[in-house]
């Protein structure tokens, strides 16, 4: 008996899929026995990285050339040729007309923020319940208050994105930790000193120069560094603000005006001690710029080696216009009064005891030998 074999097209594709499931299973007996090698051989595309976009620095200017451009078809070209101008910082795009529009803006500010503080201290000097130091801070914080805005107001203006700014806030945070530090230290102590009123414009205060020199000053004006002191001689010191928050200062008018001056001077021990003090008190009383309240006094102080010493004291109430001169005037009238009435200022004057011995004897009698003889 004999089978015949019949070729179709159904058996055919079987026959196929047959032969492709056996190939199949062979490669995955032979990738088992590699330990997964044949996996790990076909290479995978690693991703192309796409070039960032410079990022405008200005938001402005984009919105600048729109907003033109629909009123001015000419204007918008122009300021669109000014914007394809740029250049490139890292990551930012800085265009021409990012420049003109920065300066523009500034110029801006900067004037509205100097006409609202001449403003402000003009109405700050009208307020009539705020003295002088109230009137000053308030002016000062007024300052500080406006240019922060204008400041802010500005960056608004620009659209800056602040965190292009990081880098310039870095870098400014270190040249005020480093070197705006006593500038920054100053400022906060002309505040301090202002609201503690310690020391104000009008004050006289004692100044000391390099040389060691002291010198009676007032008070010119309280600045965001330093205060400004006018000496007598019209010499004007500045000194910081930080330096008369740590150091002793001398405030001859803190809480009162009035000043009390002291004159020394000594009579001879022949003199009336009731006569001179009268002289004093009259000298003290020709003398212009001396308080009659409170009222001056004499006090006998000692008798000395020489002298009979007394202490004049006095009180003015114009410190500012020199401590010195008014002490003069009034020796000046003392010399007057006491040449007119015979009273002696003595100068220093010794008594010398010899001891009698056999040298000084003879010597004695040698010059009284010699003294008659010439005669």
């Amino acid at each position: 008996m004999r089978i015949a074999a019949v070729s179709t097209p159904a058996m055919e594709a079987l026959q196929e899929d047959a032969e492709a499931a056996t190939q199949a299973g062979a490669e995955g007996a032979a990738t088992s026995a590699d330990g997964g090698a044949g996996l790990d051989a076909v290479p995978t595309p690693e991703p192309t990285p796409t070039p960032t976009e410079p990022v405008e620095a200005i938001e402005a200017s984009e919105n600048l050339v729109e907003g033109v451009g629909a009123q001015n078809e000419t204007a918008g070209a122009f300021l669109a040729w000014m914007r394809d101008i740029y250049v490139e910082v890292g990551n930012l795009k800085i265009t021409l007309l990012d420049v003109f529009l920065v300066i523009a803006v500034i110029t801006l500010v900067i004037t509205v923020a100097w006409t609202l503080t001449r403003v402000s201290r003009s109405l700050i000097k009208r307020i009539t319940k705020f003295d002088s130091t109230q009137k000053l801070l308030a002016e000062k914080l007024s300052t500080i208050v406006i240019w922060a805005l204008a400041f802010l107001i500005g960056i608004d203006l620009l659209g800056i994105d602040l965190t292009a700014l990081a880098f310039f806030g870095g870098a400014f945070g270190l040249a005020i930790g480093f070197g705006l530090q006593k500038t920054f230290g100053n400022l906060i102590s002309g505040i301090l000193l202002l609201l503690d009123k310690s020391i104000k414009p009008g004050d006289v205060i004692s100044v000391t120069d390099q040389a060691g020199n002291e010198a009676i000053g007032q008070i010119r004006k309280i600045g965001i560094r330093a205060i400004s002191v006018i000496t007598r001689d019209q010499t004007e010191h500045l000194i910081p603000n930080e330096n008369l928050m740590i150091n002793q200062v001398v405030n001859w008018s803190y809480s009162s005006r009035d000043v009390r001056v002291k004159a020394p001077v000594g009579v001879s021990y022949g003199s009336d001690l009731e006569l001179v003090t009268e002289l004093l008190y009259k000298a003290v009383d020709d003398t212009p710029r001396i308080q009659k309240r409170p009222k001056p006094r004499v006090n006998l102080m000692g008798f000395g080696d020489s002298s009979v010493d007394f202490d004049v004291r006095f009180w003015i109430q114009d410190p500012e216009e020199g401590i010195a001169n008014i002490r003069s005037d009034v020796y000046m009238r003392m010399w007057q009064l006491f040449k007119e009435n015979d009273i002696e200022i003595p100068f220093p004057q010794r008594d010398l005891n010899l001891r009698a011995n056999e040298q000084m004897d003879r010597l004695i009698e040698a010059l009284s030998a010699n003294a008659t003889k010439q005669s």
